[in-house]
């Protein structure tokens, strides 16, 4: 028998910030990247947790001018910058697809 899920599972939490701070500097795993873009984008229970899942999630989620502040991005390793960089080609990606959202890097 399939494994069923209730709606909460399917859906988006909604976004109250402006600007939405993303604060790294305390991240350093994936794991924890992932759960504050969870948490920060409202993402839905069966976010996949990586970038083509980023992206489908992202792609038309705003429709206001909405400012996205990066900061922390120079506290992380080496090895995590050098893992985050397919998440910043989809911010890239999100901000020429949606000129009303912008991403600032802070630090």
């Amino acid at each position: 028998m399939p494994k069923t899920h209730d709606e909460n599972y399917y859906a988006f939490k909604s976004i109250t910030e402006n600007p939405i701070i993303l604060d790294f500097s305390e991240c350093t795993t994936w794991k924890m990247i992932q759960d504050l873009l969870k948490e920060k984008f409202g993402l839905p229970e069966y976010y996949g947790e990586n970038c083509d899942a980023l992206w489908d999630c992202l792609d038309g989620l705003f429709n206001k001018k909405i400012l996205i502040e990066i900061h922390g991005h120079n506290k992380m390793s080496e090895e995590l910058k050098e893992y985050c960089k397919p998440m910043l080609k989809v911010f890239d990606d999100l901000q020429e697809s949606t000129p009303d959202v912008v991403f600032k890097f802070i630090s």
